[in-house]
């Protein structure tokens, strides 16, 4: 016993050394801090949550400077710069939204009492809830009238619109949420607030509705496709880069993306070739799509596409895929709406598949079915499962968890787009069709970094972005307007989002090779990458390949922009 218990004290010791480093406290209490305020200030769009989280911030930023940089270790010192990247990073995007909440901010400037019973309510402090009964009847009447005043004064653009929406619709929130913490506990409150509160609820409903209609249509400019967005500029993307650590512009990461999409094309002709099409890559394309699988025999599709993937790596041992892992992955089918903007599967922790449902129109279940054909899913089942997104989420939480708060695309889609590239550089597909299937994904790849920022530079509209994904890449036109409403008409992606794929694993691929050099083998470069948890790939490459990391360390690397 006293021998098992020696070694049980051992193993929890060099357990505890792998992530002992001086910064996952600090780290810790960051992430705990702000749970805090979020569950506190629920309120998010209201002059209270923004005051809040900028006083929080500003806190953390002294607390970082009292920390002894230099006495840190690489680890610690690692950490340190990416906690202070993201302290830096929310910190602009909080004051970004605060800018534009305080341009709206006057739809609620009558509602200061109501507020106050919000912030009282946390204390459980007892209302005069006659008192309070009159200022919700108040409210409703400012409210009428601020409707009746704004009906000639309309926003400028929808996005203030909906701004000043959301304000209202926090305010109803939390109001619902005080009052029945109230409600039935308190006799006095329950009889005075019954009535007052569901008529000033509705108004606040019918107040939100109004201001999100409330713009100029001159503003809206769509260009035919129905798709409204907001470009952000080329000012707001260099922001984004430099928080990212890529040292590159817009212009140069569209450059790259032509470079290679030009790669994918001609690679593409090859494969119509083999297939018997000549030079009509786009013929071969309709070939490849109309291999789709019979309705109800997805699911059987890819786990034998699973099967085939993990067991081309595993026979080369590239990476270690635990067993456990490879058992508790699952299989779900996804939703009708949700395929109205994602029109492919998804992955995690579950693979989600994208297939026709039985009270789709004829086209639409077409479109799916083809969008969806074995050939197109080979190459995405392994960057959904293994080696890709199912694998990081199972490593992550059992390596370095802490640095979960460092989630970035970059790391998260780019690891998965690197096997992309390397499965295809050892051949992994085994017929013309797989080919055009791998090329396919990774041709759209560069489209998204092409037609992304374009748009986010204000030099294409949604309708070119959705031509170019069926005039050059060959999606059929639902899936195409799908994938540009999900990236500029929805908060599903952040800017960076869509290029964060191809330059997130050129990123990798440069850093591999890096290592290559150095006398790794892709087996220990694979497998480190999943026990640092993710981050910055340019984070990630100096620490492993023990570079020096500067206190103020800006984006510099350099990598390679030509692969293949």
């Amino acid at each position: 016993m006293k021998k098992l218990l020696s070694c049980l004290f051992v193993f929890i010791c060099l357990s505890s050394s792998i992530y002992a480093n001086e910064m996952i406290d600090v780290i810790n209490t960051f992430r705990a801090d702000k749970f805090a305020l979020r569950r506190t200030y629920n309120i998010r769009e209201s002059k209270e949550y923004y005051e809040r989280y900028n006083q929080f911030y500003t806190a953390w930023e002294t607390k970082l400077k009292d920390i002894d940089f230099n006495g840190l270790s690489k680890d610690g010192k690692a950490d340190y710069v990416l906690l202070r990247n993201l302290i830096e990073k929310e910190e602009y995007l909080l004051n970004q939204d605060y800018e534009a909440f305080k341009e709206v901010a006057f739809v609620v400037d009558f509602a200061d009492n109501l507020y106050s019973f919000i912030q009282q309510r946390r204390r459980g402090t007892q209302p005069d809830a006659k008192a309070l009964a009159m200022t919700f009847n108040d409210a409703e009447k400012k409210i009428s009238e601020k409707i009746k005043a704004l009906k000639n004064n309309e926003f400028e653009d929808w996005l203030k619109a909906e701004k000043a929406a959301a304000i209202i619709y926090s305010l109803q929130r939390g109001l619902g949420e005080a009052y029945k913490f109230y409600y039935d506990y308190d006799p006095d409150f329950t009889w005075w607030m019954k009535t007052p509160y569901a008529s000033l609820d509705q108004k606040l409903k019918e107040y939100a509705e109004f201001l999100s209609e409330n713009y100029s249509k001159d503003s809206q400019k769509d260009d035919g496709s129905g798709i409204i967005g907001k470009p952000v500029g080329r000012k707001t993307l260099i922001k984004n880069l430099e928080y990212e650590f890529i040292p590159y512009t817009p212009e140069e990461l569209i450059e790259t993306a032509e470079s290679q999409f030009a790669w994918c094309k001609a690679e593409m002709i090859k494969a119509a070739k083999e297939m018997g099409y000549g030079d009509d890559w786009k013929a071969a394309l309709e070939h490849v799509k109309n291999t789709y699988v019979a309705p109800g025999k997805q699911p059987e599709a890819i786990n034998s596409l699973y099967d085939h993937s993990v067991d081309f790596i595993e026979e080369r041992d590239l990476i270690t895929i635990p067993e456990l892992a490879k058992e508790t992955w699952g299989m779900i089918m996804m939703t009708p709406e949700r395929q109205k903007v994602n029109p492919f599967f998804t992955g995690g922790w579950e693979i989600s598949i994208s297939y026709p449902t039985e009270g789709m129109e004829h086209e639409d279940k077409l479109m799916s079915m083809r969008g969806n054909n074995p050939n197109f899913s080979f190459p995405t089942v392994q960057h959904e499962l293994h080696p890709g997104h199912n694998l990081q989420f199972y490593m992550n939480q059992r390596n370095k968890p802490y640095r979960g708060s460092f989630d970035t695309p970059f790391w998260m889609e780019g690891w998965a787009l690197y096997w992309e590239i390397i499965l295809w550089n050892k051949e992994f597909p085994r017929t013309p069709e797989e080919k055009m299937g791998m090329l396919f994904w990774r041709i759209h790849r560069c489209a998204r970094i092409i037609f992304s920022l374009k748009y986010q530079l204000g030099e294409w509209t949604p309708q070119q972005c959705i031509d170019m994904l069926v005039d050059e890449v060959g999606h059929e036109y639902a899936n195409a307007e799908a994938e540009v409403r999900r990236s500029f008409a929805t908060s599903y992606t952040p800017p960076l989002y869509q290029l964060a794929y191809m330059i997130g694993g050129l990123q990798f691929y440069a850093l591999r090779n890096e290592l290559l050099e150095k006398e790794w083998t892709e087996k220990e470069f694979h497998d480190r990458v999943m026990k640092e948890h993710m981050m910055p790939v340019a984070v990630l490459r100096l620490l492993l390949e023990d570079k020096e990391i500067p206190k103020n360390y800006k984006a510099n690397w350099k990598f390679s922009t030509e692969f293949k």
